[in-house]
């Protein structure tokens, strides 16, 4: 089964952004937009302005990732500009987890949590029900370009189960090293999305209609004994 493509727009050459956008419109399944604020994660990226841009050129879903101490201040935003589905990490709810799923939710855009390296799947238990999306991250948040962790592969073993074993509904995401070293392991845990990045999609060729070309063609070659 081929999964569903995210690619990671923090990635993207910014200086060609409607010539990418619009060469990976047919393909992507959906475009990855990671918000931080530099103090859940000390970097900074891209924004609610960003989206708000990005929805005037395409009609592919927004997945905004929100990296960001306060999400409650965020969220609004992220409706405001457009955005289809918004995960948050649990730990940044401040007490607000079920208040900001159902505001997301009532607003008519999905809603998802991402879970870091370290926290373990069953700790959404009381809440997965509400969920659309539920991403794991294969590195800890922040930085592109680390190292793959490959027990977080379990990760989404155990939320698919769950997800089974309950009649849940949402999908299952991985986020970090997706690309022709891991496809083969990644595809093989049964997720149903990987989110792409440099290594995997955006160094791979000057032209994104080509690098895309040879992503999938990566894949295929990667997974062709599962």
């Amino acid at each position: 089964m081929t999964p569903r493509f995210n690619p990671s727009l923090m990635c993207m050459d910014l200086t060609r952004f409607r010539e990418q956008i619009e060469a990976m419109n047919a393909h992507a399944a959906f475009y990855h937009v990671d918000i931080m604020d530099g103090n859940y994660v000390k970097n900074i990226t891209l924004s609610p302005f960003f989206i708000e841009n990005l929805r005037k050129i395409t009609t592919v879903p927004i997945d905004v990732h929100l990296m960001v101490s306060h999400p409650e201040e965020i969220i609004p935003l992220c409706l405001s500009a457009g955005a289809d589905v918004i995960s948050f990490h649990p730990e940044t709810a401040n007490n607000k987890l079920f208040r900001l799923l159902m505001q997301i939710r009532q607003a008519g855009c999905r809603c998802g949590v991402v879970l870091n390296p370290a926290t373990p799947a069953d700790s959404l238990r009381e809440y997965g029900h509400l969920l659309d999306k539920v991403t794991v991250m294969a590195v800890d948040p922040g930085f592109a370009g680390q190292p793959f962790l490959p027990h977080t592969l379990d990760k989404i073993r155990q939320l698919i189960a769950m997800r089974a074993a309950h009649g849940w509904h949402y999908l299952t995401e991985i986020d970090g090293g997706c690309n022709a070293n891991n496809f083969g392991t990644i595809a093989a845990s049964g997720v149903d999305v990987m989110i792409v990045g440099a290594s995997g999609l955006f160094s791979l060729a000057d032209d994104i209609g080509e690098a895309w070309r040879r992503m999938e063609a990566n894949y295929r070659r990667e997974t062709a004994a599962i």
